[in-house]
């Protein structure tokens, strides 16, 4: 299984199949820690070849730098992923979209969303948490 996109934005929809990603970000920014930022989304663009078929667990966590869940009572989230390649279909593309709301970061510096199948990382995307004064704000 290939992740040919894996991004936090504002918003993300699947429009006919086709991931619509606005507002794509790796950064945020706030005055003082902890640090609630009200809503984003996780955009996922799965490949998945004949070799991928069957039952998987997808699992999305985001993490601190010391790979501390961000909400360890919540996360990683694990839901199931069945695959199954019609025949004759040498591979097939999926959008997944994650919502987040509320997400509570307590403290600036480096964190990532990891993604894991069957348990093993297959994806990581970075997120720096970033302090600024009143000034550079």
């Amino acid at each position: 299984m290939d992740i040919q996109v894996a991004v936090l934005c504002d918003y993300a929809a699947d429009y006919q199949g086709k991931l619509c990603v606005q507002g794509a970000f790796d950064t945020l920014f706030a005055r003082q820690f902890p640090v609630v930022h009200p809503a984003c989304a996780l955009a996922l663009r799965l490949c998945m070849m004949p070799e991928d078929q069957g039952d998987h667990k997808l699992g999305i966590s985001i993490v601190d730098e010391d790979g501390v869940a961000l909400d360890p009572e919540r996360m990683p989230i694990i839901g199931d992923l069945k695959v199954a390649l019609p025949e004759g279909v040498s591979f097939f593309t999926r959008n997944l979209i994650m919502n987040f709301q509320g997400l509570k970061f307590e403290k600036s510096g480096n964190y990532s969303v990891d993604i894991t199948l069957d348990g093993e990382l297959i994806s990581r995307t970075p997120l720096r948490l970033v302090q600024v004064d009143q000034q550079q704000a």
